[in-house]
């Protein structure tokens, strides 16, 4: 038996919830995992999982000797890239995933940087929204905005994006301008966001000094693609909430304009997130410090003052109010 790899196989197991998925991600046909934790149970006679046809759990001594082997197991890890890494550049495949809207406005775009400080790494990227399984699918690293849920995953904060509210000259003319969020709910279509596969919507929140106000608008859009959300307000559809970057050149031609500019929808968090008990490889490593770095030279992603001065022009009919009597 070689007992690292059972070892290996045994967290891999633990981590994935399955057979299938452990053997997957170790590249290994599913009997042999299997047999390498049989035999490590053999070893140590000892019942590390509980086994059905339909879950595998883990023995009081099963968990016990995980916490031990991942941290080992990890240590190890890092012997080896310290070595390896003090003779020679990352390289090897890099296997990440990305946000749509982020990966394609922001981060694709800037990989030439990347490549050409990282020839030797190999980049195989997939760009969405879905839910990644990050040991069943083999992936490295995750790109994702707002908050973790899951707290199992490790999870490094890099950066957060800069939302703004606007709405197409269109819009605002047939509607009026909206002086206060409550506005928003008596009025006005808001499009929506909505998070997969859960279709929950996500809140349209607006905060100025010490007031926070929710809006869910007199109608709705919902849309659960964040392009497809800024061509809807482009069209005439109605007031959208989403990343300053995604709109800079829409508010600079005026075919978007700022609605509410004085009013800051909350930022939202990117982390790059990865598996559990696992070290962090140069190649996964370099790649985050790449991440960081290209958060803190993006302006958009974080500072409202970069986009154009564009604030929509009080619409035709529109009436002026006091905040206290659009509150009340």
């Amino acid at each position: 038996m070689d007992k690292f790899q059972a070892m290996q196989a045994f967290l891999r197991v633990v981590e994935s919830g399955t057979f299938v998925k452990a053997a997957e991600s170790m590249q290994l046909p599913k009997p042999t995992v299997t047999r390498l934790i049989q035999s490590l149970e053999d070893h140590l006679s000892v019942k590390l999982l509980n086994r059905t046809t339909r879950r595998v759990s883990v023995t009081s001594e099963g968990a016990a000797y995980y916490d031990r082997a991942s941290r080992l197991l990890g240590e190890l890890d890092e012997l080896e890239a310290s070595v390896v890494a003090s003779r020679s550049a990352p390289k090897g495949r890099l296997k990440i995933d990305l946000p749509g809207s982020l990966g394609i406005g922001v981060i694709v775009p800037a990989l030439a940087s990347f490549r050409s400080k990282y020839p030797d790494i190999d980049l195989e990227i997939g760009v969405g929204d879905r839910s990644v399984d990050l040991i069943g699918d083999n992936v490295d690293c995750v790109v994702r905005g707002g908050e973790l849920r899951d707290q199992s995953l490790i999870a490094r904060r890099v950066g957060d994006v800069h939302m703004v509210t606007c709405a197409s000259p269109l819009y605002l003319k047939a509607n009026g301008l909206p002086l206060h969020p409550n506005d928003l709910d008596a009025s006005h279509t808001l499009i929506r966001a909505s998070i997969q596969p859960s279709g929950r919507l996500l809140p349209f929140v607006l905060a100025k000094d010490h007031e926070t106000v929710e809006s869910n608008g007199r109608r709705i859009i919902t849309l659960n693609d964040t392009n497809a959300s800024v061509a809807a307000a482009t069209a005439g559809l109605g007031i959208v909430c989403v990343p300053s970057f995604l709109v800079q050149e829409r508010i600079g031609d005026g075919s978007l304009e700022l609605v509410l500019p004085e009013w800051d929808a909350p930022s939202i968090p990117i982390h790059v997130v990865y598996p559990p008990n696992r070290h962090l490889s140069a190649k996964v490593r370099v790649f985050v410090d790449w991440i960081v770095e290209l958060f803190a030279a993006h302006d958009l992603l974080q500072r409202k003052s970069t986009l154009p001065d564009r604030p929509a022009a009080r619409a035709q009919g529109a009436t002026e109010a006091p905040v206290a009597e659009a509150v009340g």
